[in-house]
């Protein structure tokens, strides 16, 4: 059932609240400055995965990967990466982000989305350092934790700052440049692999990891010139200094009824004295809420991850030789980066559903397919005496057509749906709770996915389209539309909503004793 507003009106582009505006260059311009926090997440996604192919950086940090890898050519192909410590260099990054990400929420709330950014970049930059310096793997561990803490607040603060930034009818494509920017990390970081893996000298792997701080310092100077989001402000007591922004960022000097909304939630939010326990007990919150927790959980177990992370060490274990590998890694983040624009220009023309249910049934397709590959190929032992040329293509084009699927549907839409779906009054809250999340499942893929590819063999691709075919089927039936809603009239569609609207008719919850308040106030104005 489609959504719509209380009465029967219906929440879509079409008749849903308009605010006088236009696309100005100051907020394209600030939404792409902001964008930029993406390459610090992407940049360290694809460069991981990258250093722990190389082999001087193996022999230096985990010498029992290094001599199982090279001493013993006899070693089953999907077990010639198992290591723990292996995996804690990945995911510790992503236990850090989890912490953060609640520091993160009440740091954005209480200071505003650009100090966010600021501290992430900062952070992110000390980490750059000490990663890129490590003589021991104490050292090593602890700027990957630094990295965390970085990517915590980048991903707490950038998916609001977009959201809030953004002319409601250009939210979602600009909301999606996040996810661009991510992927230009991702896909930077592999080229970046490609070519420090040919370094002489076996230092090649300091220079991938030290240059995660270029990404950290553009997110640091950006955020010294951005302005902070008029919600923000509002929500801060600088209402006429947002009331000038919004006129700025719309190019229009008759903003009141988009500056009357963002009063009118600030004045709901304050309502709400715990927003974390609100969002947590009140039964009103409940489908954002359900969103907010599993839409980042089947994001992570698209099994992209496994993609991003150990795209050069999954495709060693295929066969691939090491320059072979991480090309392949370059080519599918050619085709990630790419595949994004596709989301940019479709979210708010096709709308958030249609992209995310194709694109689930286009990943579902071709991880069967990609398992069925593998299994024929390799079996259960997982020996092989070689890998035909045609066979490489054929899984590196397989693998292609799914990280597509990802790019233009759960990848930025697991960003940009929960960003706008949350009122005024637990926006940040729930926006650390997405994040943190996230991280959880981020973490447990890194650390998990060597040892599962282990044990389950070509079964692990199975494993993931089984969550790929659950969460298609769940979006289909439970996730409303909001393409084109503008961001404060956001409750109206649970409220119509065929499932949802069952949690919202309890009058003593916070948001239907906003709803009451705003129609007194609307009886007022026509008397």
């Amino acid at each position: 059932m489609a959504p719509g507003f209380d009465g029967g009106s219906r929440a879509t582009g079409e008749n849903a609240p308009s605010y006088p505006g236009k696309l100005t260059p100051y907020v394209i311009i600030t939404v792409l400055a902001g964008a930029a926090g993406g390459l610090i997440f992407g940049f360290d996604l694809g460069i991981s995965g990258g250093v722990t192919s190389m082999a001087p950086f193996l022999q230096k940090f985990f010498p029992e990967v290094y001599e199982k890898e090279h001493a013993d050519t006899s070693t089953n192909q999907y077990c010639k990466f198992d290591s723990q410590k292996l995996q804690l260099f990945t995911s510790s990054l992503y236990l850090a982000a989890l912490v953060a990400s609640f520091i993160a929420a009440a740091v954005t709330k209480k200071f505003g989305r650009r100090i966010s950014m600021m501290i992430a970049g900062f952070i992110f930059l000390i980490g750059a350092a000490l990663t890129g310096a490590a003589v021991h793997i104490a050292m090593l561990i602890g700027g990957r934790l630094l990295l965390g803490v970085g990517v915590g607040f980048a991903n707490q603060s950038v998916p609001l700052y977009l959201s809030e930034m953004s002319p409601y009818n250009y939210r979602g494509r600009f909301n999606v440049c996040f996810q661009l920017m991510v992927t230009v990390g991702i896909l930077c970081a592999n080229v970046i692999n490609y070519f420090t893996a040919k370094i002489s000298g076996g230092w090649g792997w300091r220079v991938s990891l030290s240059l995660a701080g270029v990404p950290a310092l553009i997110i640091l100077i950006a955020s010294f010139c951005l302005s902070d989001t008029p919600n923000s402000m509002i929500q801060r007591g600088k209402e006429r200094e947002a009331k000038a922004l919004l006129k700025c960022i719309r190019g229009v000097d008759n903003v009141d009824a988009e500056f009357n909304d963002m009063v009118a939630a600030k004045n709901e939010a304050n309502l709400v004295k715990n927003p974390m326990q609100n969002l947590l007990n009140k039964r009103c919150y409940r489908p954002q809420l359900t969103m907010t927790i599993l839409i980042p959980f089947f994001q992570q177990f698209t099994g992209i991850n496994v993609i991003t992370f150990y795209a050069p060490v999954l495709f060693k274990s295929l066969g691939f030789k090491d320059d072979a590998s991480l090309m392949s890694a370059v080519i599918t983040g050619v085709v990630n980066m790419f595949a994004t624009g596709v989301s940019i220009y479709g979210c708010d023309r096709w709308g958030r559903r249609s992209l995310f249910l194709e694109g689930g049934v286009q990943m579902f397709v071709f991880q069967v397919i990609i398992a069925a590959l593998i299994g024929w190929k390799f079996g259960v032992s997982g020996n092989v005496a070689n890998i035909q040329t045609w066979f490489a293509a054929l899984v590196v084009g397989c693998i292609c057509v799914y990280v597509a699927g990802f790019a233009w549907s759960w990848g930025p839409l697991g960003w940009l749906y929960p960003s706008e779906i949350f009122p005024l009054e637990i926006r940040s809250a729930a926006q650390s709770v997405t994040v943190a999340v996230n991280m959880v499942f981020t973490f447990i893929v890194g650390q998990c996915f060597l040892t599962m590819l282990c044990a389950m063999k070509y079964g692990l691709f199975i494993f993931f389209a089984f969550f790929v075919a659950v969460m298609t089927v769940f979006c289909y039936f439970f996730m409303p539309e909001t393409k084109n809603i503008p961001i404060e009239e956001m409750t109206q569609v649970w409220r119509s909503h065929w499932f949802w609207k069952r949690f919202m008719n309890d009058p003593n919850d916070p948001v239907n004793m906003a709803v009451g308040m705003s129609r007194l106030d609307d009886a007022n104005d026509q008397v």
